[in-house]
């Protein structure tokens, strides 16, 4: 006989299902190219163990390409969720202010990922309930960057190292090309997430930046799986080979 406290535990578990999104967002490409040749990477994690990477390459003075992505893997006595994205894009940048310092970047661009998630419910130690969510999704976003290469300094150990300063606002459109909840085929879902963006680094040399990224994620539809809430935290290092020098 199912026992009233199953029933009600079971129903927890629909609820915080329902509550959590399928999408994690990446950490955006803000590679603060200057100039024709300018090449940047980057690698960044999380605290919940989301990793990232994101490249960029300056073809032009103005024009730059570029690519990203994200994979993560989290497996817990109730919870496992994996997810994994890569994107592509481009588009235009340009530097302004009385030394150039200033960068504009106004990218666009298309992804695809894929999240799988499982939840599972226990009464007195035995699995009681679960469910396993599988879903394939496809990207296009639009994003503007702003950012300063101005010569304030954060001073450790008797060192000073210069502080760069940037936003971003980014526009995400996903969209699910398929849902699966325990193997049955279940409606698909869409959003539209507004995501600004925050991020500092310290430069170590010509080349070689460490960036602390925050964000948030906000949802424009009300959505029962493919929801908002998922926001960034991330810590990482940045390298840009090229790219016009700072005066001294």
């Amino acid at each position: 006989m199912f026992k009233p406290f199953k029933l009600l535990s079971f129903i927890a578990l629909l609820s915080f299902c329902s509550c959590s999104s399928v999408y994690v967002p990446n950490v955006p490409n803000t590679p603060m190219l200057s100039s024709q040749g300018e090449l940047s990477g980057g690698a960044h994690i999380s605290l919940r163990g989301n990793a990232n990477f994101n490249g960029a390459y300056a073809v032009s003075n103005h024009i730059g390409v570029l690519l990203g992505g994200e994979y993560m893997n989290s497996e817990r006595r109730r919870k496992d969720f994996n997810t994994k994205m890569v994107e592509i894009g481009g588009g235009y940048f340009t530097t302004f202010g009385p030394d150039q310092n200033r960068i504009l970047e106004i990218y666009a661009g298309v992804g695809t990922g894929k999240t799988d998630r499982s939840f599972r419910n226990y009464d007195s130690g035995e699995l009681i309930s679960s469910e396993v969510q599988v879903t394939d999704f496809s990207k296009t976003f639009v994003q503007v960057n702003y950012s300063s290469k101005k010569n304030k300094n954060f001073h450790l150990f008797g060192n000073n190292y210069p502080l760069n300063y940037g936003t971003a606002l980014r526009v995400s459109h996903l969209s699910m090309d398929n849902f699966f909840i325990n193997g049955v085929v279940t409606p698909k879902e869409d959003n539209i997430y507004l995501e600004p963006i925050f991020f500092t680094r310290m430069r170590l040399s010509d080349a070689v930046q460490l960036q602390y990224t925050t964000s948030s994620n906000i949802g424009l539809k009300n959505r029962k799986y493919m929801t908002a809430g998922n926001s960034i935290f991330s810590v990482g290092a940045v390298i840009n080979v090229g790219g016009l020098k700072k005066k001294k």
